[in-house]
């Protein structure tokens, strides 16, 4: 039962759909089956949620992003909806911007806030007060631990693990010199790829596959595949572990 809240009659809602007080679903929305929608959430209009989606209270679907006078990339005016894929679970007071796609099974926690212009992939779990800013793409069955922070213009591929508190970078020139236009990039981490706690990741740095980074790193140069790398600046030291290679934890 909705009680105190407002549903676009041009709302597309699906069958056994539960909603809370106070909610708003604007024009053209699509919610599929068997969603359950917490109280005070906000869905944008257009945004699509898939079937068996639990979206929980004070929760924002398709928002659209500021943008400051100062602000060096302005906000188009037609931007595409949220889509939310089937059966993922979205915590309360979660953020997703407009223009941004995310697929199925994904687990995203309390206080998450994903921005425009975000693919993300299957069955992946974002936790609690991650941020995961525009053109973000993110596979399959990733972890993003507490407080993680992806920047813009990253790519994290499959089965990577990101601890909490790590920290990631674009800007070179740390908002000074016209130059930096010309070289705004993200991190990437490959396959497999593992940063350890409170990791520092400067911008452009690529993160090998099944390269694992040891806690309180700085990341200073790509990394090699599948080795160990400790320290600040971080450097090689040995090869992972055998028995926690991504090969031999494929079913984990």
């Amino acid at each position: 039962m909705q009680t105190n809240g407002i549903i676009s009659s041009t709302a597309k809602v699906g069958e056994n759909v539960t909603f809370g007080m106070n909610v708003v679903i604007e024009d053209e929305v699509e919610i599929g089956d068997n969603c359950l929608i917490g109280h005070n959430v906000v869905i944008y209009r257009g945004s699509i949620i898939g079937e068996g989606v639990r979206i929980d209270a004070n929760t924002i679907i398709g928002k659209r992003p500021l943008s400051s006078p100062r602000s060096i990339f302005k906000v188009a005016e037609n931007m595409e909806p949220a889509k939310i894929g089937k059966l993922c679970q979205i915590g309360a007071n979660v953020v997703i911007y407009c223009q941004a796609t995310i697929g199925d099974n994904n687990l995203i926690a309390d206080l998450a806030t994903i921005r425009e212009n975000v693919t993300i992939g299957n069955l992946n779990i974002i936790g609690r007060n991650v941020s995961i800013e525009n053109f973000v793409e993110i596979g399959d069955r990733n972890k993003f631990e507490t407080n993680a922070y992806i920047t813009a213009y990253s790519k994290v591929e499959d089965y990577c693990f990101v601890a909490p508190c790590v920290a990631t970078s674009n800007d070179n020139y740390m908002a000074r010199d016209k130059e930096r236009f010309n070289h705004f990039k993200g991190v990437t981490i490959k396959r497999g790829g593992r940063i350890g706690v409170n990791v520092t990741i400067l911008p452009g740095k690529v993160i090998g596959e099944d390269s694992q980074i040891a806690a309180g790193a700085l990341v200073t140069k790509d990394t090699t595949p599948g080795k160990l790398w400790i320290g600040s600046p971080a450097r090689e030291v040995k090869d992972v572990a055998e028995k926690q290679r991504l090969e031999n934890n494929l079913d984990k």
